[in-house]
């Protein structure tokens, strides 16, 4: 079943939850639809319009959030489920300087990456083989990214996104064909390399008013 994205009283976004749990939030009077999913949910009685998006009737205060957890999706997420390296479509997670010789298991030492660069680099420094990054990593920030690092996709709820964080790499994630990229090989050294920062698209980790909402798996180290 489609899940619908929670949105506070001041548009904020909080969380994500089952389409279920939105429509009790809304018949409750507690949060109130701002786009259909195009889901039409039918009782002995009656049929109702799924939500995609709610919005809260009331305004919750939320704690301060920290940094955003280092999981698979949200690490794909961030490098637009690419291989740094080449641009090929990643499947694996590499750490940039190997666990092995003191690199640490943090934002801006993991990387998405093929499996071809990955077994190729191994736990050699990138200057050891004349590699270079397409961008560096960091960690993610915004609000959005809540969202986005579950992995969970729904074009609608960019409009409600961008302003926290999603831009406009919500809407290009979405459509691009990772498979183009097969091909690729990993940037020189020596070679200046522009990054093109390409999209994200998906759901967030934070609980929605009430209830807990889902964890994305830990990524394994």
């Amino acid at each position: 079943m489609p899940h619908v994205l929670v949105l506070n009283a001041s548009y904020e976004p909080l969380g994500v939850v089952s389409m279920r749990r939105a429509l009790i939030l809304v018949l409750n009077h507690k949060a109130v639809s701002l786009e259909d999913s195009g889901v039409t949910l039918h009782s002995a009685t009656s049929a109702l319009p799924a939500p995609s998006v709610v919005r809260l009737t009331r305004f919750v205060r939320v704690p301060f959030c920290g940094p955003v957890p280092l999981t698979r999706r949200a690490l794909f997420a961030r490098d637009h489920g690419r291989c740094v390296y080449c641009g090929a479509a990643a499947t694996s997670v590499d750490h940039v300087i190997p666990r092995s010789r003191g690199g640490q298991h943090r934002w801006d030492n993991v990387v998405a990456a093929c499996r071809r660069c990955n077994h190729t680099k191994a736990d050699r420094h990138l200057t050891e083989l004349g590699w270079r990054m397409k961008r560096q990593p960091a960690p993610p920030s915004g609000l959005a990214w809540r969202i986005i690092g579950t992995g969970i996709k729904d074009p609608r709820w960019r409009p409600y996104l961008e302003p926290y964080g999603a831009n406009d790499q919500f809407r290009e994630y979405e459509h691009h064909d990772h498979t183009e990229f097969a091909g690729a090989h990993p940037v020189p050294l020596g070679r200046a390399h522009a990054a093109h920062p390409l999209p994200v698209h998906g759901a967030p980790a934070r609980p929605a008013p009430g209830r807990r909402g889902e964890q994305p798996e830990p990524l394994s180290a």
